[in-house]
């Protein structure tokens, strides 16, 4: 990965920002984006102060020009893109009946349509280097998650983009990897939208009982030098894609037990 030039958007926290530190670590050259401009400067003051190669780039990737114009700054300050890591995220709780459909549409304008604007800028360098896309979708997109109609759907949607990318792009040497963790510690579930739009505020689940998202970019990161198509992450993430597959009546009682367990949870 050396002198890579890697493109990771929302990498101002959690696993972009962890995969922003790998990737760096191993002398690849970066860019993160973010909306907070605050958290995005702190990031990248924080990452060079690491000996990291960073720049940060204001954007919302739920805007098309937006991506446009960060492929742009990419190729102004590094010549080149190689790696495109579709990181940004947005997540939303409350049940279907009960939410908004704008909350819907703001979710799947950030998971689904801002991974596609910002692939589509991005791939003329990506196929001229023969280098990566990579969507950080979720075990979301394999089963669905009861009261995140919004975030299991956006997943469902990207894990099928992906497989579609990664089709066409067999016979042009183009690596493409759905990478799907599973519960991991960030800030994603504290910035989650409920039924009106609102911020969650505090956590439903217990982060402490998480896979890091140190440990998460770690995977990432060793499964891009291996060029893997498919990554899913933890024992837990693993086994329910497994049941859901096999066994999807018993699939659907056990997660909404354990999604009822959570703090305030709208299930009954």
């Amino acid at each position: 990965m050396k002198d890579k030039v890697v493109i990771i958007t929302g990498g101002s926290s959690g696993i972009g920002k962890a995969l922003a530190e790998v990737f760096g670590r191993n002398g690849s050259r970066i860019l993160i984006t973010g909306r907070n401009t605050s958290d995005l400067e702190a990031a990248v003051q924080e990452l060079r102060a690491n000996g990291i190669d960073i720049h940060g780039f204001s954007a919302d990737v739920s805007r098309e020009d937006d991506n446009r114009r960060m492929a742009e700054e990419a190729k102004r300050l590094f010549g080149r893109i190689d790696i495109l890591i579709n990181n940004a995220g947005v997540t939303m709780r409350a049940l279907f009946e009960d939410v908004d459909l704008e909350v819907i549409r703001r979710v799947m304008d950030i998971n689904f349509y801002g991974v596609l604007y910002a692939t589509k800028y991005c791939l003329p360098e990506i196929l001229k280097n023969k280098g990566s896309v990579i969507g950080i979708s979720s075990i979301a997109g394999y089963r669905g998650l009861p009261a995140r109609t919004g975030y299991s759907s956006s997943k469902f949607a990207l894990n099928g983009f992906l497989e579609v990318l990664r089709t066409e792009m067999l016979k042009k040497d183009v690596h493409v990897m759905t990478a799907c963790p599973g519960f991991t510690t960030s800030n994603i579930r504290k910035r989650s939208l409920t039924k009106d739009g609102t911020l969650q505020g505090d956590s439903p689940r217990d982060e402490n009982k998480m896979m890091s998202a140190e440990e998460c970019a770690e995977h990432i990161y060793k499964a891009t030098l291996r060029r893997k198509k498919i990554l899913i992450l933890t024992a837990q993430g693993k086994f329910t894609v497994f049941l859901n597959k096999w066994l999807p009546g018993l699939t659907d009682k056990l997660v909404y037990k354990v999604m009822a367990k959570e703090a305030n949870s709208p299930l009954k």
